[in-house]
């Protein structure tokens, strides 16, 4: 006996069949757009949570310090002067300078989302905000100074003497230098990415290129080591397993996260690669040995676009050059 109800799924499914290879691409972006749907299960990538909460005095302290040349030796930079929190949280340049005038040996990281990596610098040298920050005020090439110096500098100054005891209860010392700088670089998050829109359940917050990058990002390997919070900054890895990525030193990197990867310009520990493009497509063949087609790069890049976050409201923006 003839089965009515499988010949008329069988025409349905060849009139549907028709009709997607009729459609134009805007028609059949629409048509993928709106079959998308919220993460279902547990996701290798969880949301940038908001600030944790600070003593304000202790924050704006932290906030002032980060921009004061003081704790540079000649007075000629900051903090601010390489990690440039009005835009990236870095700079634009392949390699910043010392304050000899010479290039610092690696690529400046962003500061911002650092406190959620499990190490910082490229080399992973430092647990903490603070020691990292120990470390920096007293390299001679970065800030030329030792903490002895910078204390000498800020003690002199009523005003911010009066501000670190409204803080701490006494003036500046090593300890409450440190844990202001600290305080306000846990600060530095910047959540309400439209990926992290989506991993709360908004389907509609990415399009079908930017979701079918994210699966591709997923299936390939990526996710092997750029995962958590961070998108990365919670291992180390081997560089150029496959092929050469970049400079051969360090061989060992702690992996660096992919949060706003598409304001931070150039690419890599060396700083070599100026486009993220060009960084996948080299990530891919030297990390995976995969040569991605045109088409695979175009989506990866697009899903990396999704992950640029917001600071004080509004969306981080890549440094001018």
């Amino acid at each position: 006996m003839r089965d009515i109800g499988a010949d008329h799924r069988r025409w349905v499914g060849r009139c549907l069949a028709v009709l997607l290879v009729l459609a134009t691409p805007a028609e059949a972006t629409r048509a993928q757009t709106t079959s998308l749907q919220a993460p279902t299960g547990e996701e290798p990538i969880t949301a940038v949570p908001l600030p944790p909460a600070a003593d304000p005095l202790k924050l704006a302290l932290g906030e002032r310090l980060f921009a004061d040349p003081r704790l540079s030796h000649d007075g000629s930079r900051a903090c601010i002067s390489c990690h440039d929190i009005r835009t990236n949280g870095a700079s634009t340049n392949r390699l910043d300078k010392t304050i000899y005038g010479t290039n610092l040996p690696l690529n400046t990281s962003t500061i911002f989302n650092a406190s959620l990596s499990f190490r910082l610098n490229w080399e992973g040298s430092f647990r903490t905000l603070e020691a990292q920050a120990e470390s920096a005020l007293e390299n001679q090439r970065a800030m030329g100074r030792s903490i002895e110096e910078v204390l000498g500098k800020l003690s002199a100054d009523p005003d911010i003497q009066q501000q670190f005891s409204r803080a701490y209860g006494h003036g500046p010392d090593r300890a409450s230098l440190l844990d202001a700088i600290a305080t306000y670089e846990r600060s530095l998050l910047t959540p309400g990415s439209r990926f992290d829109r989506w991993l709360s359940g908004d389907a509609a917050a990415l399009s079908a290129e930017e979701h079918n990058g994210y699966q591709l990002f997923k299936s390939i390997g990526c996710v092997s080591c750029h995962q958590g919070v961070n998108v990365g900054g919670n291992l180390f890895e081997r560089h150029g397993i496959f092929h050469p990525l970049a400079s051969p030193n360090p061989e060992i990197l702690r992996v660096p996260s992919l949060r706003n990867v598409a304001t931070t310009p150039p690419y890599f520990h060396d700083g070599s690669t100026p486009t993220l493009d060009e960084a996948v497509r080299k990530m891919g063949a030297a990390q995976l040995d995969r040569i991605l087609s045109d088409q695979q790069v175009e989506a990866i890049v697009a899903f990396l676009n999704t992950l640029t976050g917001t600071y004080r409201g509004a969306p981080v923006t890549a440094a001018k050059p």
